[in-house]
């Protein structure tokens, strides 16, 4: 293990953020990855190049190309601002498509959290954590009118249009930077939403998983796992993914339901 010095360090941490597509990222996060490979004896070049490799698993993967947030900032201010409403809809689906994450969900958007939710009656509290642009598929969601949605995320730049899309159809609730693995959000919820996650987290912390559907503060817990990889590929990650989910929750005695969609395997953890 390598003696890290402060100058090093700051220098890794500004390299990295010198990209476009990690200036924006939480802060805390790119630091305890650049200290961690300095630690490692890596050369500031190496741990450059490492520290970004991490943040392309952990999230950088499903953006391929920046996304037009300063153009959705403007639309949003002249939509109407009722969920239902047909043009508002349809900019959600616009935006919805632009990240990989919730692009793979979108054949499946008018039933997965329908089918999901629905028997839990009118939510009245959501957590949304890594929520990348989730919180804009409200619309599609049994929400009870006034119900608080809190939502959080390592890149602070996407987080302004959800934060904006929550004022603006006068939606309740905190919407903040986070890094799950160094800290978890205190709002407590009736659901918690833990969306394709943890297999990007587990790049980082091996433990995470388990952590996490242990202190999330909800009453049920919404994970999820992709069926297939960012390219198309099957793989064997749904039956992969589901033997590492049971894992995960053996001998926990909560209820758990599982459902399978085309794309998406999802689980509903009640506790």
């Amino acid at each position: 293990m390598s003696s890290v010095t402060l100058d090093q360090l700051e220098k890794v941490i500004q390299a990295v953020q010198k990209g476009e597509r990690y200036r924006h990222l939480h802060p805390g996060l790119v630091r305890r990855l650049a200290t961690a490979e300095l630690a490692k004896g890596c050369s500031s070049k190496e741990a450059v190049k490492a520290v970004r490799g991490k943040l392309h698993q952990v999230g950088g993967a499903y953006l391929a190309s920046p996304l037009p947030l300063a153009r959705w900032l403007l639309q949003l201010q002249e939509l109407p601002s009722e969920l239902d409403n047909p043009v508002l809809k349809a900019f959600c689906l616009t935006a919805l498509e632009q990240h990989a994450s919730t692009r793979e969900r979108l054949p499946i958007l008018t039933s997965f959290f329908e089918t999901i939710l629905r028997p839990l009656g009118p939510l009245h509290s959501i957590l949304d954590l890594a929520c990348g642009l989730t919180p804009l598929s409200q619309p599609w969601m049994p929400l009870a009118s006034g119900a608080t949605y809190h939502a959080c995320d390592i890149y602070s730049d996407l987080l302004e249009v959800v934060a904006a899309f929550n004022r603006h159809v006068g939606r309740p609730g905190e919407v903040f930077s986070c890094d799950l693995t160094a800290e978890l959000p205190a709002c407590q919820a009736q659901v918690a939403f833990l969306l394709k996650t943890i297999p990007c987290l587990e790049q980082v912390d091996k433990e995470i998983g388990a952590r996490l559907l242990e202190s999330i503060p909800a009453d049920h817990l919404l994970v999820s796992f992709p069926a297939r990889s960012l390219g198309g590929r099957a793989k064997g990650m749904l039956r992969n993914y589901e033997a590492h989910f049971w894992e995960l929750v053996s001998g926990k005695g909560w209820r758990v339901q599982r459902f399978v969609f085309p794309g998406e395997l999802a689980f509903l953890i009640s506790r």
